[in-house]
């Protein structure tokens, strides 16, 4: 039976507050997740939550009935709350019906299964959340494997980063590295490794694109740096005819993506 909060003071309430801040995340190894759709996507993926906070609204779903249910007979925690409440755990003026928390997955490079996917993402120094999100969006979309991140990049567990993901952060395989462990690990087994960049001719509707093939996305503003460039076995880049030199990380990565997927699809 769900326990009932109604005092913004209840320790859980600043629990589940604090797991919008990067620190506690790490500290607790658990993240965030609003809303039906992405906790059905991640119950539907075989994730129940450690703790799930609803309103009476969002406990009338069935879909969510269901999944606050099998949380309980799991053992995790669920709570029954007001809308107000849900606002401060969510720090949104119109929060989502269901908010809950999940355990972070390991993000080692060593827990990923290269041959579970012929295509992967990469990413270097991406700062953005939102970015993050919707490059494990495309991931999901294209079939990939996940996302691997690259040096100081955002948290992929921040909301921002789950919320765009819109529930992508379940399907996909998530690893950090440093660039030198990264390589290490790339070229000890198969792999081509496939930059985006401005400094090539080579368009990436005409390249040799091969599997298992890791795209490589660069920081948002900087682009790739010359070395990691260097390392790479393929260099492509999508033509502009308008003013602008480049595109979004996140759009690149989709549209390099899916012609990966269209030139194997043709060949």
């Amino acid at each position: 039976m769900p326990r009932e909060i109604t005092s913004f003071s209840n320790s859980t309430v600043k629990f589940l507050r604090s797991l919008r801040d990067k620190k506690a995340r790490r500290a607790e190894g658990l993240f965030l997740a609003e809303g039906l759709r992405i906790i059905t996507e991640a119950r539907d993926e075989g994730r129940l939550p450690e703790v799930i906070a609803f309103g009476p609204q969002g406990a009338a779903h069935p879909l969510a009935r269901e999944i606050i249910d099998a949380t309980e007979a799991a053992g995790g925690d669920a709570i029954l709350t007001t809308p107000d409440i849900l606002s401060k755990m969510s720090g949104k003026d119109n929060p989502q019906a269901l908010i809950a928390a999940y355990a972070q997955p390991d993000t080692a490079l060593s827990s990923l299964d290269r041959a579970k996917a012929d295509l992967w993402f990469v990413g270097e120094k991406l700062r953005d959340p939102g970015n993050i999100g919707t490059i494990l969006r495309t991931a999901d979309a294209v079939g990939a494997g996940g996302l691997i991140l690259v040096d100081d990049c955002a948290d992929p567990f921040a909301v921002e980063t789950v919320r765009a993901s819109m529930g992508a952060i379940f399907t996909q395989a998530i690893a950090q590295a440093r660039w030198d462990e990264f390589l290490g690990w790339l070229r000890s087994g198969p792999g081509q490794l496939v930059g985006t960049s401005l400094q090539t001719r080579h368009d990436y509707r005409d390249a040799p694109y091969a599997a298992p093939c890791f795209l490589l996305i660069g920081n948002e503003s900087q682009g790739l740096p010359a070395d990691y460039e260097a390392a790479c076995d393929l260099l492509v880049k999508i033509p502009m005819h308008g003013r602008a030199d480049s595109l979004n990380a996140a759009i690149a990565a989709a549209v390099t993506a899916f012609e990966v997927r269209s030139s194997w699809r043709n060949r």
